[in-house]
């Protein structure tokens, strides 16, 4: 098959700019990795977490702000399960809308991995273990990115866990130590501190959301504070260790000294990377840093020359 335009990646870039080059009269299709489309915001990102947040809020007013209404509730529990049930049925229905929009824009969709054979071609492998091979006169990388890490917390996902994990978790954390105090890490600590865990913030910075404003910071802080979440700002995590039935957090105080932090679960949310593993950008000769980023001018365009491909 022969397209105008093939993008790679399905996210909020991909699947909008798929349409815009579809209602232009372009030949188009979307290649995605996941049987799901929509990337990172609408699957494991945004829309999840906004709906855990509206659920944890429902259920802390409850317990919380319902009596001074005269509202009384006896024995309120909260049901995890259905939380994570709903959430995924509103990902679901979001996902689904993403699907009739390439099908109303007659945008071939292909799920596997795609990766460059030149640069004109890709090869898309299946998770089957099949492999389907397409050409484009441009295409568009728009892989997104992905939850990064460091040497000393490695992510096991079961008790060291990234925020697609604690989209999912199948209990209540007793103590989550949340290491980044940014927005992934302040919307899930909040969840869960809504529905009854300690959560502890680690952050090498010295406030919340530190590459934001400072006084929407200070804010944030004392929003989450009333939840009764613990801050250690300007401390420098050395070590991450899964002990079975909890995890030890060893950091770095501003003096020097050491502390140990234990909980059940720990949530590394130090930020994200890009995702540019597996497309074999060599063979398309797209030039990437060391971190995987591409490099790309004011318009976004690749080393490439435009008439061979765009990037995004």
């Amino acid at each position: 098959m022969e397209y105008d335009v093939i993008m790679i990646g399905s996210g909020p870039g991909g699947y909008t700019g798929a349409i815009r080059c579809a209602q232009l009269g372009l030949k188009t299709a979307i290649i995605e990795k996941y049987p799901s489309l929509g990337g990172t915001c609408l699957n494991v990102g945004c829309i999840p977490s906004k709906a855990l947040l509206d659920s944890s809020e429902h259920f802390y007013n409850a317990a919380h702000t319902f009596a001074e209404h005269g509202i009384k509730l006896a024995d309120l529990q909260v049901d995890l399960a259905q939380m994570i049930k709903r959430k995924q049925e509103v990902v679901d229905v979001t996902t689904k809308g993403i699907n009739f929009l390439m099908k109303k824009n007659k945008i071939d969709e292909i799920h596997g991995v795609g990766s460059f054979v030149d640069p004109h071609t890709i090869k898309i492998t299946k998770a089957d273990g099949s492999e389907q091979t397409i050409t484009g006169k441009n295409i568009i990388i728009a892989t997104g990115s992905k939850p990064s890490s460091f040497p000393s917390m490695p992510i096991d996902k079961k008790r060291v866990i990234t925020s697609t994990e604690a989209l999912k978790l199948g209990e209540v954390p007793k103590h989550l130590i949340v290491i980044g105090a940014g927005v992934i890490g302040a919307e899930l600590g909040s969840v869960y501190a809504r529905l009854g865990a300690k959560v502890s913030f680690v952050e090498f910075a010295d406030s919340m959301i530190p590459t934001m404003d400072k006084t929407m910071g200070k804010e944030l802080q004392k929003a989450i504070k009333k939840l009764g979440a613990d801050f250690y700002f300007s401390h420098k995590v050395t070590k991450v260790e899964n002990t079975g039935d909890e995890v030890v957090v060893s950091a770095d105080t501003p003096k020097g000294e050491q502390i140990t932090l234990t909980g059940d679960y720990c949530l590394v949310s130090v930020g994200r990377r890009p995702y540019t593993d597996g497309l074999n950008l060599e063979a398309a000769g797209v030039k990437a840093d060391n971190r995987g980023r591409i490099d790309v001018d004011e318009h976004l365009r690749t080393n490439v020359p435009i008439s061979t491909r765009w990037a995004m």
